[in-house]
């Protein structure tokens, strides 16, 4: 299991913790943002497949940010997939 730590950009959220083990992704967290929602995200996404969450979540804006906390996930599940290998 990877652990990993990203660091949102535009979005009030500010720090986003998640794993991924044989490309699942779980104990999802969210430091800052809309705690109701994103606890709701972190729970919807356990132990679903990091590529689908990605292609699910990426591009989702939230108030004429141009981004999202989901957004800024989806990104840095890519980051981390990457990084992965």
């Amino acid at each position: 299991m990877a652990d990993f730590h990203f660091k949102p950009k535009g979005v009030c959220a500010v720090d986003i913790a998640f794993s991924i083990e044989d490309g699942k992704v779980s104990h999802v967290s969210f430091t800052g943002g809309c705690n109701g929602n994103l606890k709701a995200v972190s729970k919807l996404v356990e132990g679903q497949d990091a590529t689908h969450i990605i292609e699910v979540l990426k591009g989702n804006e939230c108030g004429g940010k141009g981004t999202s906390c989901a957004d800024q996930f989806a990104i840095g599940l890519q980051q981390a997939l990457e990084q992965m290998g």
